[in-house]
């Protein structure tokens, strides 16, 4: 679906707040069509992008490395 958002789960290289952030963004904008939202949208759009990015940060916060499923 989303093939331009960044892997952000990397070992040695934590992902940064403005990567997840970046991230959730660029979702945010692929399932709502809008690149950028009307004033009407605005704020339900950014509430989205701040929960995705809470939500993109406790994930990768939980992962642990090496385990397998």
């Amino acid at each position: 679906m989303c093939r331009s958002i960044k892997v952000l789960r990397e070992r040695d290289i934590p992902a940064g707040d403005e990567e997840i952030a970046a991230a959730a963004l660029q979702y945010v904008r692929k399932i709502s069509g809008y690149r950028a939202p009307s004033r009407a949208n605005e704020e339900a759009f950014n509430a989205a992008v701040d929960e995705i990015t809470f939500a993109s940060k406790r994930l990768l916060s939980s992962l642990r490395y090496g385990a397998r499923a």
